[in-house]
């Protein structure tokens, strides 16, 4: 298969055919069509069993595992009930995974949801993509990752658990150094997020280890004894009480902590023989992912008590090896563990959000189209990957010191449910619309289905129902995250509406979709400019 990604300078060229549109004036291209050309990867540059593993994986395990249980037990105010939750988050997973498996396999092209949104949603034209567009670009950040990162880092080093711009800074250089090793030395990128993701999957083994380790009783601190009525519902300080507000914001943190199951479709194109890579690499990362998130809950109850986990935010695996080994200098070592798991995922989100990017440059869709979708001047997607930096660092620095992370979080995953709700309800429309003559390699069945478009359509509606308790209790009004992430896709209908209809009114053209062919028989969607009056 051919990507349509450009890769580095191994790649080998493939001539495109080009196909011409079917234009309803007649008229011709607004300027020149250049040939184009898309980047065959070579064999050993694209990713197997095990490297879509490790994508994967690399996504999946960042700063949530290490970081949100706080704001789950927070939430319950019952341990038995949080980790319930965390094995809903699993099986949601699963379900999401298997649709997205589906469209992958029947659409075997990178860009992820982006291709199956356009595939489903044809009428208005466009405006899907517009609207996926404006959420990857504009929300598709690092910068949940980049923060616990450095506040791991400072946590290491003897400072306190706040919230801090000196925090910030060192999340700055994370994402900086991630995006600059991935357009100076891609295959350096890919070969360190890979080791990352053995080194992380290790952390969390360690963990878990630990929690049973202090389940038999070798801990620094006294029992916490949170296993005894574990499905009690209590209050105390910083915990308990929460209605359904408080539980979509309990679930929204934990998909935050899953995602990354969707990774490795947003690269297809880079993927050796994707039917049996995806089939296989795909469940066992999501399976092994899942075990591991409960067994770390189960140690994190076994060593950190309720009111000392519901206040320890984003540093909840600092304070769990500080109760198990005490003040050692153990204790600020494993933190830095923790950290360097945050930085693999930072390279894996950037690693695949970048070359989204650049997808959506190549097709004309942005403006300064061909400097995003440019791989020059290292033969990476340095532009692009600019872009994804830039957005990380506004996300990153902009909110006040203070619970920015719940904030980050939040607003990251809660656009993602009304994408998922509408690529799941496009499911079902392909499966029993018989004039879409759908096959795929995959077949989800529709109580799977049902489950994820439920879960999402309950994730976009339950934030806008006000909490039970303090509306600011955050330090922000409770409406703030899913108003700005409903805003963000209105941006995306507003983009829309310029792009195909203001502009093309005004300056006499209008946009088609060019399909290119490669050797491979793989389509390639460009966007034209085509006239329409005389200038």
């Amino acid at each position: 298969m051919v990507s349509s990604d450009k890769a580095a300078s191994d790649d080998v060229p493939v001539k495109e055919q080009q196909v011409s549109p079917t234009y309803d004036d007649g008229h011709e291209p607004v300027g020149e069509i250049k040939e184009e050309n898309t980047y065959a990867y070579t064999d050993d540059r694209k990713l197997g069993i095990t490297g879509a593993v490790f994508l994967i994986l690399n996504k999946m395990i960042g700063t949530g595992i290490f970081s949100t249980p706080s704001s789950i037990f927070a939430a319950t105010g019952s341990v038995g009930i949080s980790l319930i939750l965390w094995v809903i988050g699993g099986i949601l997973t699963f379900a999401g995974l298997s649709v997205w498996l589906e469209y992958g396999l029947a659409i075997p092209r990178s860009g992820g949801e982006k291709n199956y949104l356009e595939h489903v949603y044809r009428h208005p034209k466009y405006l899907a993509t517009c609207v996926l567009a404006s959420q990857m670009i504009l929300l598709g950040f690092s910068s949940g990752n980049s923060l616990a990162f450095g506040r791991f880092i400072l946590y290491a080093a003897g400072n306190e658990l706040k919230d801090t711009y000196k925090g910030r800074a060192i999340g700055v250089a994370c994402a900086t150094f991630a995006v600059t090793l991935h357009a100076v030395a891609p295959k350096w990128g890919i070969r360190l997020f890979n080791v990352l993701g053995v080194f992380k999957v290790i952390v969390l083994l360690f963990i878990v280890c630990s929690g049973f380790a202090a389940l038999a009783g070798h801990r620094n601190v006294p029992d916490p004894e949170n296993f005894k009525n574990a499905f009690s519902i209590e209050k105390g300080e910083g915990y308990g009480g929460g209605g359904a507000y408080e539980y979509s914001n309990a679930l929204l943190n934990i998909v935050y902590s899953y995602k990354g199951w969707e990774n490795a479709n947003y690269v297809l194109g880079e993927i050796r023989d994707p039917r049996r890579t995806l089939t296989i690499a795909a469940p066992l990362a999501v399976g092994g992912v899942t075990i591991l998130y409960v067994l770390a809950n189960v140690a994190y109850f076994a060593a950190i008590p309720k009111s000392e986990l519901a206040t320890s935010d984003a540093i909840v695996a600092g304070v769990f090896f500080k109760n198990v080994f005490g003040d050692s200098a153990g204790v600020r070592v494993l933190p830095v563990f923790v950290a360097l798991s945050n930085l693999g995922n930072v390279l894996a989100v950037s690693f695949a959000h970048a070359r989204l990017n650049q997808e959506l440059g190549k097709e004309g869709l942005l403006p300064l189209s061909r400097l995003w979708g440019s791989n020059k001047p290292f033969n990476s997607p340095a532009a692009a990957l600019f872009l994804h930096w830039i957005v990380t660092v506004i996300v990153l620095l902009a909110p006040p010191p203070g619970p920015a992370y719940n904030f980050i979080v939040n607003l990251y995953t809660y656009p993602g449910a009304w994408i998922n709700s509408f690529v799941a309800a496009g499911l079902i429309w392909l499966h029993y619309r018989k004039s879409e003559n759908w096959t795929s390699g995959w077949h989800t069945y529709l109580p799977i289905t049902l489950l994820f478009l439920a879960c999402n359509v309950f994730l976009v509606i339950v934030p806008f129902i006000p909490p039970s308790g303090d509306w600011n209790a955050d330090g922000y009004p409770y409406y703030v995250f899913p108003v700005v992430g409903v805003a963000v896709l209105l941006i995306g209908v507003v983009y829309w509406t310029l792009w195909t209809k203001f502009w093309p009114a005004v300056r006499g053209h209008k946009i088609v979709s060019e399909r290119v062919v490669d050797d491979d028989g793989v389509e390639v969607i460009r966007y034209r400019k085509v006239k329409t009056k005389a200038a």
